[in-house]
């Protein structure tokens, strides 16, 4: 099975990108109806799907590499079980569903769909643009403001995968669905006396 990680999904990402900017700058391109205003905020934010992701090669692998992650942060955490009682409490549910739907929204929708857009020309590095990095270092240093430095530094590495699928579809909704997974399963294994601590 050969595998691609590389600009796959980007060749799509990048043929939005031009007539999007033209649209932006009020420029009909190629006698092309200019996009709606709705169009081109869902374009920027990532909120449109043009291909599905639950079947594609590099997803799974990232899909895959969550329980790995999830052995790599108990070295930061002691093994703690989420009890079965607070499986279905607000606490757990914010942090498995609500928290990875709005920071995707902000730092891969709203911010590096901006910076894509705005940088003239997107470098990648297998795989991984400027765009990316530079995002996952601000979801780096966020986390900073209520997490130790380590456990603060490990996420840019979940952070880059998020970044990377959001690239490779040009949407949003493949990392928020990845980014819930990584959540659900660290709080499952770890994430029990933070969780019970904040009720």
């Amino acid at each position: 099975m050969r595998l691609s990680f590389g600009t796959q999904g980007m060749s799509s990402r990048r043929n939005l990108g031009p007539d999007h900017a033209v649209g932006v700058q009020g420029v009909p391109s190629g006698g092309l109806p200019l996009p709606s205003r709705s169009a081109q905020v869902r374009a920027l934010l990532g909120l449109h799907l043009d291909r599905p992701f639950h079947r594609d090669s590099a997803f799974l692998w990232l899909m895959a590499l969550g329980p790995i992650i999830w052995l790599a942060m108990i070295w930061f955490r002691a093994f703690q079980p989420l009890p079965w009682h607070a499986i279905w409490s607000a606490a757990f549910l914010s942090v498995a569903l609500w928290q990875p739907l709005f920071e995707e929204l902000l730092f891969r929708g709203v911010i590096q769909g901006y910076m894509w857009q705005s940088m003239r020309k997107q470098n990648t590095w297998s795989g991984l643009s400027l765009a990316n990095l530079l995002t996952s270092l601000l979801f780096t240093m966020a986390h900073l403001a209520s997490h130790p430095v380590s456990w603060s530094l490990i996420v840019f590495l979940p952070s880059l995968c998020f970044g990377f699928i959001r690239d490779r579809f040009g949407s949003v909704y493949p990392a928020i669905v990845l980014h819930a997974f990584y959540n659900t399963g660290y709080f499952l294994l770890t994430g029990g006396a933070t969780l019970l601590n904040s009720r």
